[in-house]
């Protein structure tokens, strides 16, 4: 049985692409935020404007609108809810003034380097894919999950982590075992 289900794509390849200052501007992202490819920043910018689209119609609309109420509600509830939209700055006009950084802010990669978890950007990438790292008490090992504000101070080491105190890892366990070897030899 096969799988027809349509999938569109997630990210958005750019219309020149050898332009120097993209270039350049993209590299500074991708080391800044230790992503693994521009494919990664990409996701993001088409992210952004989509919602800077929906924005941009909803403005269009005049204010009294039961549409533009509507909706202009729900994408600014749905930006403050994972901390992109800061509090003070809830209208339509600061969802179009929103930029690539920000959402790079909020990635769980992110916030577990700027909570002193790991060394540096691309050791929280590796503790995140080596299933250390948990939000909510939840094993998360996707380095783009978008972290909300309710769950930001829950980040923490996985219970059944080694580092978190679970059972000591394959290395650890060796190194024990020939430690026991030496003691009993003596």
């Amino acid at each position: 049985m096969r799988n027809y289900r349509n999938c569109s794509k997630t990210y958005r390849t750019p219309r020149r692409p050898f332009e120097k200052e993209r270039l350049d501007s993209e590299l500074k992202l991708v080391g800044e935020y230790g992503l693994r490819n521009k494919r990664e920043v990409w996701k993001i910018q088409l992210i952004l404007s989509k919602i800077r689209a929906s924005a941009r119609i909803l403005l269009t609309l005049p204010e009294n609108d039961p549409r533009r109420i509507f909706q202009g509600k729900t994408l600014i509830h749905r930006l403050r809810k994972f901390g992109i939209l800061e509090e003070e700055k809830q209208t339509l006009d600061n969802v179009l003034s929103l930029k690539i950084q920000d959402f790079l802010e909020r990635r769980l990669q992110t916030l577990v380097f700027k909570t002193d978890k790991s060394k540096s950007i691309h050791h929280a990438r590796v503790l995140i894919r080596q299933r250390h790292i948990s939000v909510n008490n939840q094993l998360v090992d996707i380095p783009s999950f978008m972290v909300g504000l309710k769950t930001q101070n829950t980040i923490s080491y996985f219970v059944k982590s080694p580092l978190g105190g679970g059972f000591p890892g394959r290395v650890r366990r060796k190194t024990l075992k020939q430690e026991t070897e030496k003691k009993e030899d003596k």
